[in-house]
């Protein structure tokens, strides 16, 4: 059945918006075409139909309550009413997707998803989508989605999982998120989803072609080619553009139709009679197969990317005509008029009184209050219940389970001789996946191998491949993984093998996982528990890729928490206090690794032991933020140091006090997000001098927000001095030595304070 053009469509006007609204209404009011009987509800809207009369009602009334949310955003943004022009118009199609899903299916959705929302809300009685979205248009702190921190799809009871400007990065946690789903089943974990759901993703043409989307694509692909279940619904909605850039006739389907691994279907989306049979077999492949599976959505795009995007200025008027009469909603007008459901009347009423309910919810949200006070913005993003966290973390796992887990009470690490920090992290793991059955750990290499440095040797063994496995070496989709574990009430302990591969994948952590509680107003939380081999001092085996001191990427991640032991004893408790922040307070953590000190046992020369401790014993940990300080009555110097620093810094004060006859007071910091900027204030308020000791980069590291916690606590006036790395990548061999500080530039650092020193 054709759709004639409208007649608005023909006018040359500039506003955009108000053409599509009138093409509707004039659509309407103009058509001549032949009427049937109206069908019953159970019968197909129009012959051969797959779509029901109840359904096709239900679904245009899903798409007119999107047409009119995204006409009245273009309406009231000039009001400063509405804070969000990005619109839904042209992919109304989408809602068909919502109808032949589930609510309990997780859905990870792009920004053009107000049919699909609009027709998910039917799944569960007394939600309304448009005063929902209208609250979230206004930016309001009654916004059950984000609480008005930004303008998203989401919903906790619908299980849609907030997005903002989804550009691929939400890809890689759909999958992992599919993942887990049969992953549970696997190690017995009860899934807050039915053991059948599915995980739906939807994107545009333009975002299928992201390294990141191509990572999910891949990973997806790689996991079907074992024969592993991942049941994700990729769904393609492509309108053929990106903003501008206009995606090449027939890429989409060339791409993906024949690609191994990803089950391709393509639908309709412009047509709800047409497309909706061809939508529900994708669905129904993906749930029953439980195979990665690739929904190509035709779509449009009409009224431009956002309210400020005037096409007119870079399109024709022609091309503008043509794309606005492939509207879907003049074809769902068509049928709804052909099938005799509706007369015109009938329909343009019902056009009326949404457009009527949607600027009525609109007036009514910006009536309602937005955030005012800092403290309300920040409170979802990093929550932190101390006493809850601190006894999560002195909790111990049953003894039969770590009797099972280390082969015996002999061999319990709490009565084994001292030992050095690769051992006490890989013992720490084992007590910790003893403890909490849900965890995971994976990553490259990390199974039989036991990581390129042996520290999780034993793991595999203990708890086979449903817990400890290894993946594809791609670290956007391990972080994907771990994000999608998470969504499922999962512990994930993901290792990134290096700090300079965490940088490929580095908006998973701060675009994605540390933002989800901030965007859903802490009703999703994706906890995880970050290993990552870091900084410098390697030796033998080195160069920028395995000797990267670039901490700053990760202290830029607002609610990442960041530990960083020097000493094995400290990794054990620094772990079960990360783990239990994940688990009490749903936080997102990072454990920094220093690769040096892995197999360190001296501390001031060969064969003395020191720097080896006593495994603590398993009901102890470290609190949130304290550090550990050598010498504390030691006030001539203080060095503030973490990592590889604190074992440099001890040397090095031993030589200082012997050439100067100070007393040296060492403090390993151990938390580097956030920093204690108490702890560190008590500390200096007590020194002469003060040096800081950061392998970081001059211009990006540590060592400048413990300056900065130095100075706002008044003590500025102390001789201070920094020691820090070269601003520059680190060479391999003994080259790299040159551009980190060493024990020497620290014992040189306190002759240069001699002379500032106060009397």
């Amino acid at each position: 059945m054709s759709v004639p053009q409208p007649i608005a469509a023909r006018h040359k006007g500039f506003n955009r918006a108000e053409i599509v609204d009138q093409n509707f209404v004039e659509f309407v009011q103009s058509w001549q075409g032949d009427v049937a009987r109206a069908p019953r509800d159970d019968q197909p809207v129009l012959p051969g139909s797959a779509l029901d009369a109840r359904g096709f009602r239900e679904l245009l009334e899903s798409q007119l309550i999107s047409r009119h949310l995204d006409l009245m955003a273009r309406v009231l943004r000039v009001q400063s009413k509405v804070f969000y022009t990005i619109g839904s118009s042209g992919h109304e199609g989408n809602a068909m997707l919502a109808r032949l899903t589930r609510h309990t299916d997780p859905a990870f959705l792009h920004y053009r998803s107000g049919g699909f929302m609009a027709e998910r809300f039917r799944k569960l009685p007394g939600m309304d989508p448009v005063m929902d979205s209208a609250l979230s248009f206004a930016a309001s702190s009654e916004d059950p989605a984000s609480g008005g921190r930004h303008k998203v799809w989401g919903s906790k009871p619908l299980w849609v999982l907030p997005q903002t400007s989804t550009i691929a990065s939400h890809l890689p946690k759909a999958l992992g998120t599919a993942v887990a789903i049969e992953q549970a089943r696997r190690i017995g974990h009860a899934l807050p989803v039915p053991d059948d759901a599915i995980a739906i993703c939807s994107f545009g043409d333009a975002s299928s072609n992201h390294a990141t989307a191509q990572t999910a694509f891949n990973a997806a692909a790689w996991t079907a080619y074992q024969k592993l279940p991942a049941p994700v619904l990729f769904v393609c909605e492509d309108n053929g553009i990106g903003i501008s850039v206009k995606t090449p006739t027939g890429w989409v389907a060339s791409n993906f139709r024949h690609r191994p691994g990803l089950d391709y279907f393509y639908a309709d989306g412009l047509d709800l009679a047409g497309g909706y049979a061809d939508v529900q077999r994708a669905v129904e492949h993906c749930r029953t197969t439980r195979r990665p599976t690739f929904l190509h959505l035709r779509t449009t795009r009409i009224m431009g990317h956002a309210g400020t995007d005037f096409e007119i200025e870079w399109r024709s008027v022609e091309e503008l005509v043509a794309l606005e009469a492939t509207d879907p909603l003049l074809r769902s007008a068509d049928i709804a008029l052909a099938s005799g459901l509706y007369d015109r009347s009938g329909l343009l009423d019902m056009y009326d009184a949404i457009r009527k309910r949607c600027f009525d919810a609109a007036e009514e949200a910006d009536r309602r209050p937005r955030l005012t006070r800092l403290e309300d913005v920040m409170a979802p993003l990093a929550p932190y219940s101390p006493e809850a966290v601190r006894t999560e973390a002195a909790r111990v796992a049953d003894a039969p389970e770590r009797e099972r887990v280390f082969g015996g009470a002999d061999k319990l690490p709490e009565r084994q001789p001292p030992r050095h920090l690769a051992v006490q992290i890989g013992q720490a793991l084992h007590d910790l996946m003893a403890k909490y059955p849900e965890s995971l750990l994976f990553g490259e290499d990390v199974a039989q191998k036991g990581g390129v440095y042996t520290v999780t040797k034993g793991l595999h063994k203990a708890f086979r491949n449903a817990r400890v496995f290894n993946t594809l070496l791609d670290e956007t989709m391990i972080l994907g993984l771990a994000q999608g574990y998470a969504n499922m009430g999962m512990l994930p302990l993901p290792e990134i093998q290096y700090l300079a591969y965490f940088h490929n994948a580095c908006d998973q952590i701060r675009g994605e996982a540390a933002s989800l509680q901030f965007f859903s107003n802490g009703q999703y939380r994706n906890p995880m528990l970050m290993r990552v081999a870091s900084l410098g001092y390697q030796r033998g085996f080195g160069g920028h890729f395995h000797n990267d001191n670039s901490i700053a990427a990760l202290r830029d991640i607002p609610g990442l928490v960041v530990g960083c032991p020097s000493r094995g004893d400290d990794a054990a408790t620094m772990l079960r206090t990360l783990a239990a922040l994940a688990k009490v307070d749903g936080r997102v953590t990072a454990f920094l690794e220093p690769i040096a000190l892995y197999m360190t046992k001296d501390l001031y020369e060969a064969g003395d032991g020191q720097w080896q401790f006593a495994y603590p014993a398993p009901e102890e940990a470290m609190p949130l933020g304290e550090g550990r300080v050598y010498d504390a009555s030691a006030d001539d110097l203080v060095i503030f140091t973490f990592g590889n620093g604190v074992p440099m810094s001890l040397r090095a004060a031993r030589r200082i006090g012997a050439e100067r006859g100070w007393k040296v007071r060492v403090v390993d910091l151990r938390w580097l997000v956030p920093l204690n900027d108490a702890f560190i204030a008590k500390q200096a308020a007590s020194a002469k001098r003060i040096l800081v000791v950061d392998e970081g980069r001059k211009s990006a590291g540590v060592g400048e927000g413990v300056i900065t916690a130095i100075v706002e606590a008044g003590l500025g006036h102390l001789p201070l001095h920094r020691v820090v790395g070269a601003d520059t990548f680190t060479p391999l061999a003994g080259a790299a030595f040159l551009v980190l500080p060493g024990d020497d530039d620290i014992v040189a650092a306190a002759a240069r304070l001699d002379d500032m020193a106060t009397p």
